[in-house]
């Protein structure tokens, strides 16, 4: 490995330590958040599985980033008390 890839992977193992009980979390959200959807969009809109997998991702990610953001913040509230 070189000095550069071992950077990349010391900052991405800092970050993830850093982060490990969030980043759970944010994932376990998002598995659940896109099954979710993509039944909602089966179910409701009455489209085939292949074009709700494929309409049932750009909405998930973007709450998933929200809900990541929040977490930290509640997290660090609650740590803090």
């Amino acid at each position: 490995m070189t000095e550069f890839t071992q950077g990349i992977h010391g900052a991405i193992k800092k970050v993830y330590e850093n982060n490990k009980g969030s980043l759970v979390r944010t994932l376990v959200y998002t598995i659940g958040h896109f099954l979710i959807a993509i039944t909602v969009l089966m179910l409701v809109a009455d489209v085939s599985l292949m074009i709700a997998l494929t309409d049932a991702i750009v909405e998930p990610l973007a709450n998933t980033v929200w809900y990541f953001f929040l977490d930290k913040f509640w997290a660090s509230r609650v740590a803090s008390k």
